[in-house]
C-alpha cells in the first residue's frame, strides 16, 4: 500500500475568502494563481453559476512544505467546539516566560487581524503553555 505524501485541511465555513485571507495572515500562506485562462480570482469566480460563486476559496505555503488550506462555504452556522484544530508552533522551544511572551506578541497580532483569545492554557509540568484562540469565523486554535 502507498503511502500518502500529501494531504490538505479543508476548513467548513460561512465565508470562504474571508477566512482563507486570516489564514493567509496566520501562517505565512499565499494565494495560489487563478485557474488557466483566467486573469484573477474574481474572474474565475464570476464565470460560475450564481449559487457557486464565492463557495471556496484556497491558500498555499509558498515553500510547498505546509499542506494546501481550503475553504468551503456550507449552510450551517458553528454551534460545537472543533474535532480538530491547528496549532500554530510560535514558541517552539521556548519555556517559561520566554515562551508566554512569544506567545502573548503573537496573539495581539492575531487579534488585530481578526482573532479572538479565549484562554490561556498555563504550563502544568508536562506541558508547556498554549493560547487558546478562534479565527474570524470562531474555528479554535492553539497558539502553542
Amino acid at each position: 500500500m502507498a503511502s500518502i505524501r500529501q494531504f490538505q485541511v479543508t476548513f467548513d465555513c460561512a465565508e470562504p475568502e474571508r477566512v482563507a485571507r486570516f489564514w493567509c495572515e496566520v501562517l505565512g500562506y499565499v494565494v495560489p494563481p487563478p485557474p488557466e485562462g483566467f486573469a484573477t480570482w474574481d474572474d474565475f469566480d464570476r464565470s460560475l453559476p450564481p449559487e457557486d460563486q464565492g463557495s471556496a476559496f484556497a491558500c498555499v505555503d509558498p515553500s510547498g512544505a505546509g499542506p494546501r488550506l481550503f475553504f468551503q462555504r456550507v449552510p450551517e452556522d458553528k454551534v460545537v467546539k472543533n474535532r480538530l484544530h491547528l496549532d500554530v508552533r510560535v514558541g517552539t522551544g521556548l519555556v517559561g516566560e520566554e515562551r508566554l511572551a512569544a506567545l502573548e506578541a503573537e496573539c495581539a497580532r492575531l487579534v488585530g487581524l481578526g482573532a479572538v483569545r479565549v484562554r490561556l492554557l498555563p504550563a502544568d509540568g508536562v506541558s508547556e503553555s498554549c493560547l487558546v484562540m478562534q479565527d474570524v469565523e470562531g474555528n479554535e486554535f492553539c497558539l502553542d
